[in-house]
């Protein structure tokens, strides 16, 4: 299945069908989820980064549960905007998890998003370091999926 474009993917979900949002690092990829009207994203936890099929089959079993249809995995690009390796990985990723759920996947350019929950968890809710860890590949995917309902929002 191809990659799709945030506007074709909202077209091609069912009716009150959620998006779960991904942020894939190294070792733990985060997850948020987009409420049934697509206008709010929520961070909703983390996975621990393994084997395309092991972690396919988590992703699977929360959009089972929460009544997803389609993926947003963030994209991430150079800060020029050009693909680097980076980018290229995540590509290859999203396509491969998209073969291995069925599901439709889109891509959406996440620069900056860790940075920009980082220093809001800082400023804002005053959270330390080891504190911030646990919660911020979830917030980071979340501000990834706003961002793309925002854009892809009718009207």
């Amino acid at each position: 299945m191809p990659l799709f474009n945030m506007a074709d993917l909202r077209a091609a979900l069912p009716r009150h069908a959620r998006v779960v949002g991904l942020d894939p690092g190294s070792k733990i990829i985060g997850v948020a989820l987009s409420d049934v009207t697509l206008m709010l994203a929520s961070p909703y936890g983390s996975l621990k980064r393994g084997k395309l099929k092991a972690n396919a089959a988590e992703i699977m079993a929360i959009c089972a549960k929460e009544g997803a249809g389609g993926l947003l995995v963030g994209l991430p690009l150079s800060m020029d905007g050009s693909r680097g390796p980076a980018a290229q990985a995540a590509s290859d990723w999203a396509l491969a998890l998209s073969e291995a759920t069925g599901l439709p996947v889109a891509m959406w350019d996440e620069r900056m998003s860790s940075a920009a929950v980082n220093r809001a968890m800082i400023e804002e809710a005053d959270l330390t370091r080891k504190r911030r860890a646990a919660a911020v590949d979830a917030a980071a995917a979340a501000y990834t999926l706003q961002a793309a309902l925002d854009a892809s929002a009718r009207g």
